[in-house]
């Protein structure tokens, strides 16, 4: 059986945020209903996280234009990180300039097709970070479904599968067939 000391002792960090009541049957010996409430206590973690402290040599700037700069930093390497791995440009042995000159425009390059799809999104409502866009966009797939014929010949039939609710909303915004690729069918 557990009891209420266990659970309040196995969750040192955050426990100290909750009352937490059992209430008991009319013989005490039973609880029949738990009650709770959050109390963050002023001064610790949970109410006062950390800090951010920047450093920058541009003293004319505001607080609020170096967070943004810092954030769209943060995100800009994100975004290269991710798409330097899924085009297979990390990492870097490039010896010769214009193989570096090359690598450094498909990078730029894809960036701005990034930064373009976010804007087009959040026009229309769709406010997401470059991550959880491709983890929504990763979602639809191309199959293959072959089936046999009476001719001993074999039909493939190529399409796209559905495409995820939030995938079609992002589909929708942009303008874009949401089975991309029709349908395509050949006889081998």
């Amino acid at each position: 059986m557990i009891v209420l000391a266990d659970l309040k002792s196995a969750a040192r960090g955050i426990n100290q945020h909750y009352v937490i009541e059992l209430i008991a049957d009319g013989t005490g010996k039973q609880a029949i209903a738990l009650r709770w409430s959050k109390q963050p206590q002023p001064n610790s973690r949970l109410t006062h996280p950390g800090v951010y402290c920047l450093r920058t040599n541009e003293t004319s700037w505001d607080s609020e234009r170096l967070w943004r700069t810092y954030i769209m930093l943060t995100d800009l390497e994100a975004v290269f990180r991710s798409l330097k791995s899924e085009l297979g440009l990390r990492p870097v042995y490039h010896h010769k300039e214009h193989r570096v000159d090359g690598h450094l425009f498909i990078t730029v390059l894809a960036y701005q097709l990034v930064q373009i799809i976010r804007r087009q999104l959040q026009a229309r409502g769709i406010k997401a970070r470059w991550r959880s866009l491709r983890d929504t966009l990763s979602v639809q797939q191309r199959v293959t479904a072959s089936f046999r014929c009476a001719d001993g010949r074999t039909l493939h039939v190529h399409k796209a599968t559905r495409p995820e609710p939030e995938l079609a909303a992002i589909y929708q915004a942009l303008n874009l067939d949401p089975l991309p690729g029709g349908v395509i069918k050949t006889f081998v």
